[in-house]
Formats: structure tokens, C-alpha cells, sequence
């Protein structure tokens, strides 16, 4: 068989009304929605478990004016939301793709709450990443998934993606972990710290196994999909897109099923969710900027961008291939790599390029500190990778690269050299070869007796303020001063790309001129991001994804149901 799309229908195995492409929180909202809307439906998984990225995840979504930020009485609006997205997302994206993320994003919180077990909770505070931009919100309009019970799922609990996150059997939510990240300053954090072992005693009593973030949310996701009554096939990849005979509609997939090829009528549509091109080094180096390595993604394996490749075959339209949701990460050798979230905002701590010198901001939002720093580099002085110096204080104080404060190093970092280490600053930047970095310590030290950084503007905002110590002047700034001194590489990691197939307000596909490839719908980070080149808030990846998931399939509902009641295909938007 072809690995391109068909141009005559073959011989169909199996027929749904939906299949979908990918197990993650996309894919499953996709087929969650259409068995609400009492269409039949097949999740097809690459690998051998289900949950893709979203798994591996915080699990939140952001989603502007959802009913959980009403109960909360922030008094977000419509107007508010849609002033945000302008200042931060801008014109690079359509006034019409906005508008529908604003419209669906809601409403799929709201029966997803109402009619399954995919339940929600607000972080209060969790800010959005610009609060203080046009309409932007300090407190936030992020929402995390409730605490979930694995053994809820049964035996489908061993197919299940697990994060592998160093929580040492603890279950910690994102509204914990800002708390627990002082246990060592604040009585929240030591008050936040016995709720979270409480919680673990309990469960060690009931037998519980609990879960929180990206996997609360899988967990929540795939039991709601087995109760409404979903098929899921693992170790199913996509092969090939099927037309139909005047090779203008998308009837089905081709997938390998228990190694031999099978084909699947998707007589409603075709969801495509399967994720970016992560994991794809030839497509990262043809378009994103180098340098850039498939070993720095966060990405669920199997993310090689086999959705876009399918859907260029078709002339499907791209955009922004040059992007990744950044995450600057520390990438061990041997080891997973650790995504530094709240360690860029913690006190006693600097990033300087490879001549020692600081170059932005260490505690902006992820995505915005990786722009940074490909934005910085320069062949004398790079920033890829750049060096976290941390000195022995906040080491003891704060939680670091999932290490509680005063745990040390894994041997490993000293042995391989991945850490660097030194007794004065001075010996630690003869060891990494940065000569400026003692100016730039003593210069930062400064800014952080004065409470005041006067170059970069850490701790000004209020989301970098978020994970710093509130027991400062300045909760992101502190002298570093007390030896020994490391230096840990840093690099800029994703969590996924986001340029792929272009997609209209119900998620559907477009050509380049713009036109419908019908039948055919993506969602996700094989689809271009409705965020455009920004990262305006916690779970601005997520939220979309499922909100036009869920558009998705009702527009396949609309055409299933116009279909059936005998009115004209034509007129029915996304289907022939």
C-alpha cells in the first residue's frame, strides 16, 4: 500500500462515523464529543499508549470567561478576552479564529463538566503570562483538572502514558506546588506541604491511586471515553488519508493494525490530532532555528509529523513551522529532561551566555525566555546553551529541577560534568570559560540589594512574581553570595511544535487558496496554533486543542444530521 492518500475508496474493515488521529487531550475530547452527540467513534494511537503529550503535562487549559472563573467572581469578559488576545496574539492570526476560540473554548468546558467525568477547577492566582497587557488578569483564567483516581480505569489503566514526574509518590497539584516551592520560607508552604502528604496518607489508606496535571486529565478523559462507549486502538498507526473517487472528500484511514494494513470509513469525518514534528530532527533543522534537537522536546514519542506530511499531500495549508512552545530545559545526559517552569523564579540565581553575561529576563514565561534566547545569540558569546548559576542558598532554600531544597545533585551531574562546580564565583567562571560572569554577578547583586532589576525588569511582573519568595523586598531577587556556586546548562526545549495544517473556525482544513478539504479537521499541534507566535496563559496550548476538537465534531454532526434528515450536503459547511 501507498503511504499517500488514496484517490478511490477501497474495501472498508471497519465504519465509524468519527475516527480520530491521536490519544491526547485533542484526540480524546474529539471523540468524547461525538458520542455526546451520538455519533460512533475510533481514537487511532501511534504508540503503545494512550495520552500523548497531555500526559506528560500540567493539564490546564486556559479558556476565557468558562463558567469555573465565574463561580470565582473574577469578572472576566468577552471584551476583556478578546482585548488580551489582541495585545498578545495580535493580528498573525484571523479576527474570525479568535472570536470561535472565544466562543467554543467556554461552551466545551461547560457540557464536558455537565455530561462526564472531565472536571475542571480554577488555580487561583496562576496569572495570566502578560497580566499587565490590555486586559490581561493577575489572578488568572487558568483551570487545572481535578484529582483523578487511576484505579478508576481498570485494567485500561496500564495502557495509559505516565509523566514519570519526581513527586517521590506524592500528588501535587499546580495550585500545591506554587506553596510547596516555599516550604522552606513560608508557613503556606509548610501548611501547603502537610495537605499534600495528608492526601498521600489517605490515599495509602483507601487504596487510592491518585493522579493530578496532564495525567488527572488523560485519566478523566479516557474514562468518560469508556463510559460513553469510544473505541481506542493502540499500536495503530496512521498510513494513509482515503478519498473518495473524485478525490476532493476525506471517507477514511488507513492504519496498521496488529501488523497488517487495514482501512477505516470515517463517515462523518477525520480528526487529525496526533501532535507536531518533535521528534522529527530533518524537520526541525529544515524549519525551526538552529541550532535545535529532538532531545530538548518534551513531546510524547511518535510526534514526527506525520499529519502534516499527510495533509501538504493533499495541499493542505501551513503556518508557523517555525515555532515550538519553548521550554527551557536542563537535559542531563542519559536522563529525561527537566522543564524549568518555577526555578527560573527563584531568588540567587542567574542565566548568562557563554561569556558569562545576563541577556533577559530569567523568570519570564517559558516560551517568551526561549525566544530570548535564540533572539541573544551570537557567535561570540551564544546562549545555545546558556548557563544557570545558582549558589548554595537558594540550593538549600527552594525547590530545584524537581529536587527538594537541600537534596543534592544526582552523582550523575558530577560525574558525567554535566554540573559544574565551584567554591568563589571567580573559580566557577574559569571553569565554564565565562570571563564576565563575575561583573555580572556583581552587577546583579546590586539590582538584588536594591530590590530592583534595573536591566532586565525581573520580578516586575506580577507572573514572574508567582513562583518567587514572598518573604523579599523583590521575590525574585537575592545576592548570590554564598559558595559553592554551580553552573547547569540550559537549553531551549519545547513541548511541542505549533505550525501545521491551517484550519478554519470549526477546525477544518484549508487548501492554500482557502478552500475546505472535506471531511478532513485538525486540532491540536499538528495544527497551526490559533495563538499565533505567543503563550498568552497556563494550558494556552490545551485549551485550544480540546475547544476545537469539540468544534470539530459538531460540524460533523451538523452534516451527519443534515445528511439523514435529506438535506442538501452541499449546503452543510464540511461536508460534500
Amino acid at each position: 500500500m501507498t503511504d499517500s492518500p488514496s484517490t478511490a475508496s477501497p474495501h472498508w474493515d471497519h465504519t465509524y462515523d468519527v475516527v480520530v488521529v491521536g490519544s491526547g487531550a485533542a484526540g480524546m475530547a474529539a471523540a468524547l464529543t461525538a458520542r455526546l452527540r451520538g455519533l460512533s467513534a475510533l481514537v487511532v494511537e501511534k504508540t503503545d499508549k494512550y495520552g500523548g503529550s497531555t500526559a506528560l503535562s500540567g493539564g490546564a487549559i486556559w479558556v476565557p470567561t468558562n463558567f469555573h472563573l465565574d463561580e470565582a467572581g473574577l469578572g472576566d469578559t468577552r471584551e476583556k478576552a478578546r482585548a488580551y488576545l489582541d495585545a498578545t496574539v495580535g493580528d498573525r492570526i484571523s479576527e474570525d479564529r479568535k472570536e470561535a476560540y472565544l466562543d467554543h473554548g467556554p461552551r466545551m468546558v461547560k457540557e464536558f463538566h455537565d455530561r462526564t467525568d472531565v472536571q475542571f477547577m480554577y488555580t487561583p492566582g496562576y496569572s495570566d503570562y502578560y497580566p499587565e497587557a490590555m486586559g490581561g488578569m493577575a489572578q488568572g483564567r487558568s483551570i487545572e483538572p481535578r484529582i483523578a483516581d487511576l484505579k478508576k480505569l481498570g485494567p485500561l489503566a496500564a495502557d495509559m502514558r505516565r509523566a514519570g514526574l519526581p513527586t517521590y509518590g506524592l500528588t501535587i497539584t499546580s495550585y500545591d506546588f506554587r506553596y510547596v516551592n516555599m516550604i522552606s520560607r513560608t508557613w503556606a508552604g509548610r501548611k501547603a506541604s502537610v495537605r499534600v502528604g495528608a492526601r498521600a496518607a489517605k490515599a495509602l489508606v483507601t487504596g487510592k491511586k491518585l493522579l493530578s496535571l496532564g495525567e488527572a486529565l488523560i485519566a478523566r478523559l479516557r474514562l468518560s471515553l469508556d463510559k460513553h462507549g469510544a473505541d481506542l486502538w493502540l499500536s495503530a498507526p496512521l498510513t494513509a488519508l482515503v478519498r473518495d473517487e473524485d478525490g476532493g472528500r476525506i471517507t477514511g484511514v488507513r492504519v496498521t493494525r496488529d501488523g497488517k494494513e487495514v482501512s477505516v470509513r470515517a463517515k462523518g469525518g477525520v480528526v487529525l490530532a496526533s501532535g507536531g514534528f518533535s521528534h522529527n530532527q530533518e524537520l526541525r533543522e529544515k524549519h525551526l532555528p538552529a541550532p535545535t534537537s529532538s532531545a530538548w522536546t518534551h513531546a510524547s514519542e511518535g510526534q514526527v509529523g506525520d499529519a502534516l506530511r499527510l495533509g501538504e499531500e493533499l495541499g493542505a495549508a501551513t503556518d508557523l513551522l517555525d515555532k515550538v512552545w519553548g521550554a527551557p530545559s536542563v537535559c542531563p545526559p542519559g536522563e529525561n529532561s527537566f522543564f524549568l517552569v518555577a526555578d527560573r523564579g527563584i531568588p540567587g540565581m542567574v542565566i548568562v551566555n557563554a561569556a558569562g553575561e545576563r541577556y533577559a529576563n530569567e523568570a519570564a514565561p517559558y516560551h517568551q525566555f526561549v525566544d530570548a534566547m535564540y533572539e541573544a545569540d551570537r557567535p561570540d558569546a551564544t546562549t545555545v546553551p546558556s548557563w544557570l548559576i545558582l549558589d548554595a542558598r537558594s540550593k538549600s532554600r527552594y525547590l530545584f529541577a524537581g529536587l527538594f531544597p537541600g537534596q543534592p545533585f544526582p552523582k550523575s551531574w558530577t560525574q558525567t560534568g554535566f554540573l559544574k562546580q565551584a567554591a568563589t564565583i571567580e573559580q566557577l567562571a574559569t571553569l565554564i570559560e565565562a570571563p564576565q560572569l563575575p561583573s555580572a554577578v556583581r552587577k546583579f547583586n546590586r539590582f538584588a540589594d536594591a530590590g530592583k532589576d534595573e536591566d532586565f525588569g525581573r520580578g516586575d511582573s506580577v507572573y514572574d512574581r508567582y513562583y518567587g519568595d514572598p518573604t523579599l523586598p523583590n521575590p525574585n531577587l537575592a545576592p548570590l553570595e554564598k559558595g559553592p556556586f554551580y553552573a547547569i546548562p540550559v537549553h531551549p526545549g519545547d513541548i511541542g511544535t505549533k505550525g501545521g495544517l491551517v484550519t478554519d473556525t470549526e477546525a477544518r482544513v484549508l487548501r492554500e487558496d482557502g478552500s475546505v478539504i472535506e471531511g478532513l479537521y485538525a486540532s491540536g499541534n499538528c495544527s497551526a496554533a490559533v495563538m499565533g507566535e505567543t503563550y498568552p496563559g497556563p494550558g494556552a496550548t490545551i485549551g485550544p486543542a480540546m475547544a476545537f476538537s469539540w468544534a470539530a465534531v459538531n460540524d460533523i454532526a451538523a452534516g451527519v444530521a443534515g445528511a439523514a434528515t435529506g438535506d442538501a450536503a452541499s449546503s452543510t459547511p464540511g461536508v460534500a
